[in-house]
Formats: C-alpha cells, structure tokens, sequence
C-alpha cells in the first residue's frame, strides 16, 4: 500500500511547489542582488524525466496540487512540454504556474493548452520607472503578458504584489482599482527575511493588518474565499467579484495549516520555507532506485518538516535565495 504523506504534526501534505529553473530574466532586489548570475548548470538540474517521475510519485502519495515557479518558471525552454505531461498525472487535480509574465505574452496559449489552470503574476507597481527600479524590467512586458493570459481564458489571474514601506505603499488603492478594472484577483505579501537580499527587502517591511486598515478607508470589505491550496486569508470589495487575499508569513504565521513542500530545480527537497532542513534527491534519483524506494524516501523525508519557521526569531540562518528554491 502506498504510503500518504503525514508530518509529525499530523499535517497531510497536499501541495507540491516545483521550481523547474532556478534562473531569473529579472532581478527583484528582495529576491536576487544586482547582478547575480550564479545560476546552477543544466547538468545540475533535473530532467524532464527525472521531474514527472518525482511528481508522480507525489500524486500517487496524495499530493494533488503542483504549482511551478522558478527563478522565472518561462525561461526553460521545455516548459509548455513538461507541464503537459504532468497535466496528465493521474491524481493531480491542479496545475498551476508562477511567473513575472515578461515572456508571457509569447507562451500564454500555449500554457493554456498544455493544462495550466491558474497562473499568479507577481506585480509589485504599475508606475514604470518604480518597476525598473525594483526589478529591473519593463512593466509594459508584464501588463502585455497579463493581457495575453487573459485573453487566453486564464481565469482566476490572481496579482502577488509584495507590500513595501517606502517603495510602493503609496500604490495599494491603484492596485485594487487595475484589478477591479481587468477583472484580476489581488494578493498582498509580507516580507520574509530569507537571504541577504530578502533581510534587504524587510527592511520595509510592512503588517498587512495595517494595509487592510489603509484599503478600508476607500473600500468596503465583505468576507471572501477563493479555491485554492495557498494561505492567503480573503476579502471581497462589496459590490465587485474583485477578491484581496492577504498573504502574512510574518504578522499572523499560517504554520499550523501548512500542507506543502517545495522541491527546487535541482533536486533538492525542502521541508520548510523559514529553516534549512532539507533532502538531496537528484543523485539518488541517478541511481537504481525503484518507484517505491523513491516513494519511502520522501515519506521518511517529512520527519524534518518543523513545526513553524522561525523567521522571527533566526532569520540569519536562512541564507539561500528565494529564487533556488522557488517561493
């Protein structure tokens, strides 16, 4: 019998986070430093192959959400290809994509016919010259590529806008106004000081309680939910489908309902977002290990998710970039 994914918590793992690049076309300054070009080789990353047989393995343990991210998940080339052939695993339920959406617009249909059923768009401002500065881009890319995906039928297109002190604090009523025009779902994120570039980002850090209380003063709020397997606690602008989901690793942790685990590009298995607690598949993957082998390591894997993240309290222990492990 195939053994179900259940931590020492007695959380049912559920969701799987698959980075499937670790490489970036953009450089958010939380994310990656100016510059950085450090990107793991090919030959260091998994296969097609080797992906859809660790996901399978997933799926067939319970896993029933995957959603792909990167780096920026649209620069491997076999992507539209390797979300077809996980699209395809009996099990999975929901495939869902990550991306910046700068190579969007070229790969939107494409997305939609390979199975992708959802897709977040990370979008921080919608004043250009505040976007270069943040990430380096253009955000007419961005917009273009938003646009293609809606004219694809991609729906809910959900916005991931981290929420700065001093950077776009002044933006969050405009960000609600765009994405009630466009029909768009908004999501507010905290912060999280992983690396030095992430304990750069907090230094503007800013409670999405007090962005709620900012947004109130212009909008009324009705309770709202959304389907979906993330944390984001939801309202609805009364009067509108529009949904905001606040999204509060550090104000109001969500670590008790955690049900997922994230695998990066090359193989390596992490447990927890906020510690180092990890397991290195890929060269076992290289070696003769049979399907159940495989599927009794990942089990044995969930004795090393920890209970909570310790982002308050160590945050200098976390020191790898959000874009090797994928968000």
């Amino acid at each position: 019998m195939t053994p179900q994914l259940i931590d020492p918590f007695g959380r049912k793992i559920e969701y799987l986070r698959l980075s499937v690049t670790d490489k970036c076309n953009l450089r958010c300054f939380y994310c990656l430093p100016k510059g950085y070009n450090d990107f793991n080789p090919t030959s260091q990353q998994l296969t097609q192959d080797e992906i859809v047989r660790v996901v399978s393995a997933f799926t067939e343990m319970g896993v029933r959400r995957v959603r792909l991210t990167g780096g920026e998940p649209l620069v491997r080339k076999d992507l539209i290809e390797l979300s077809t052939r996980l699209s395809r695993l009996p099990g999975l339920e929901d495939l869902s994509l990550s991306t910046n959406a700068s190579l969007l617009a070229q790969h939107a249909r494409g997305l939609k016919q390979s199975g992708i059923t959802r897709i977040n768009v990370s979008l921080d401002t919608l004043k250009p010259e505040r976007f270069r500065n943040i990430n380096g881009g253009e955000l007419s890319d961005t917009l273009e590529g938003l646009m293609a995906a809606k004219a694809a039928g991609f729906a809910p297109l959900k916005i991931n806008m981290v929420a700065m002190k001093g950077i776009n604090d002044d933006e969050f009523n405009d960000m609600v106004n765009f994405c009630l025009e466009h029909d768009f779902t908004l999501r507010f994120i905290e912060t999280m000081p992983i690396s030095a570039a992430g304990r750069k980002g907090s230094e503007h850090y800013l409670d999405l309680h007090d962005v709620e209380k900012q947004l109130q003063k212009s909008f009324e709020f009705i309770p709202g939910v959304m389907p979906g397997g993330g944390p984001a606690r939801y309202v609805q602008v009364k009067g509108s489908n529009l949904r905001i989901g606040f999204i509060t690793p550090i104000s109001q942790h969500f670590c008790e309902t955690c049900n997922r685990v994230r695998l990066t590009a090359s193989g390596t298995l992490f447990l927890c977002l906020g510690h180092e607690h990890m397991i290195e598949l890929r060269e076992t993957l290289r070696q003769d290990l049979n399907d159940m082998e495989l599927k009794t390591l990942l089990n044995n894997a969930l004795a090393l998710k920890p209970e909570r993240h310790n982002f308050t309290d160590r945050s200098q222990q976390v020191v790898r970039f959000m874009s090797k492990i994928g968000g």
